[in-house]
């Protein structure tokens, strides 16, 4: 069976000439299935397009311990 992990994903967000700065915790069985899920939610509350979207980390975070 596959475990679901949490992936925080950093980047910037380019809309009307700005840079603005995310972080964002995603749960998720893999890292490419996170990524999808930004792009999904970051288009669906934003209107930002795959190329707006400027990717900068993806960690896995463990969940039993503090998060920053």
């Amino acid at each position: 069976m596959s475990e679901v992990k949490l992936f925080r994903i950093t980047g910037d967000l380019r809309k009307h000439g700005e840079n603005l700065h995310f972080k964002k915790e995603i749960r998720a069985l893999k890292k490419e299935d996170a990524l999808a899920a930004l792009y999904a939610d970051m288009g669906s509350r934003h209107k930002a397009r795959k190329f707006q979207i400027a990717i900068k980390t993806v960690e896995e975070v463990p969940e039993t311990g503090e998060r920053a």
